[in-house]
């Protein structure tokens, strides 16, 4: 009976990436033919298939699947970008820089549907980073003498408290700063306590990794645009000074904020498998010197706390229309 079971298994992983692109292609063709359902939960309908497609790609390169070969890895993934992302919402209190439109009325429809799209956040941009790296997107990248990366934590968390403070204080001028604050707060604390880390690869000699997680931004920032356009429950944005050009609903300059947002996702993941046993996420990923384990529940109560408080400001603050 499991052997029966495991060979389901096997065929089922060699082609759970067909299945996810045609999923993708029949969510688009049924979108674009004005499927309601379809329009309302187009993000997650775009961007769950991507990733299993994108992670199949990976392992016919690399025979190692995150999904499938990392599975507890992957799923803490999810509840952590959900984390993360909300992180984030939090700024946008105060820059108001995008608002969301034509959400679902339904409470627990509408809070369900922040945590399944929100979650995909971490692995869209990790699977991207990782299929680059596969594909040898990104090659050599040398990078400038760096003897001893300690000396650089001064300035790194002076930027990072700056890039803290002067978007809430200050958020019509210093928005984009946002998307740097924790790389600067937080490189410092994983290079020290020896968790994976772009300083440490720098100290190598060696940009590729940094550069991969720009490109991995990029990507994503294009796709998640370009399936934000067309959908009916979306985002819109509102961003001073650099908001009347426009490539789909994002102001064209406001792309460059995607590729330093994702170096700073990984910068954070880093910085939270610290207090996970440094377990992580990256099969090349070294144990730290100095983790910390946290008891699971800690994390459930703070999840479900830090979710509830902030979906609920999302609703007042920052969801503009719901659909009739």
């Amino acid at each position: 009976m499991r052997h029966g079971k495991g060979v389901k298994l096997m065929n089922f992983v060699r082609v759970y990436g067909i299945v996810a692109c045609l999923a993708l292609i029949i969510s688009e063709i049924l979108l674009f033919s004005g499927n309601e359902f379809i329009g309302k939960w187009f993000y997650a309908f775009a961007w769950w298939p991507y990733i299993f497609f994108v992670d199949w790609l990976v392992k016919r390169k690399t025979k190692r699947s995150l999904i499938f070969d990392r599975p507890k890895e992957f799923l803490a993934l999810i509840p952590w970008s959900v984390f993360i992302w909300l992180v984030f919402e939090w700024f946008n209190f105060y820059l108001k820089n995008w608002h969301y439109v034509n959400i679902i009325p339904e409470l627990w429809q509408r809070w369900f549907g922040y945590f399944i799209c929100f979650g995909t956040v971490l692995p869209g941009i990790f699977i991207t980073y990782e299929f680059i790296l596969a594909y040898g997107l990104i090659k050599e990248a040398k990078a400038p003498d760096l003897k001893d990366a300690r000396l650089a934590y001064p300035w790194f968390i002076l930027l990072g408290i700056l890039f803290l403070v002067l978007p809430v204080a200050y958020p019509r001028y210093f928005f984009p700063l946002v998307w740097g604050s924790f790389i600067f707060l937080l490189e410092p604390i994983n290079h020290a306590l020896g968790a994976p880390s772009l300083l440490r690869e720098w100290e190598k000699g060696s940009f590729r990794k940094f550069y991969a997680l720009l490109l991995a931004g990029l990507i994503c920032g294009f796709l998640w645009e370009f399936w934000n356009f067309w959908a009916i429950s979306k985002w819109i944005y509102t961003v001073p000074f650099v908001g009347k050009i426009k490539l789909f609903e994002m102001p064209v300059l406001g792309f460059l904020g995607f590729p330093p947002f994702a170096v700073e996702c990984y910068v954070m993941m880093n910085f939270i498998n610290l207090f996970r046993d440094g377990k992580s996420w990256e099969y090349d990923a070294s144990k730290p010197a100095i983790s910390f384990q946290v008891p699971a529940f800690v994390f459930v109560i703070l999840h479900l706390a830090f979710y509830v408080f902030m979906f609920h400001q999302i609703d007042l603050h920052t969801v503009k229309s719901f659909l009739p």
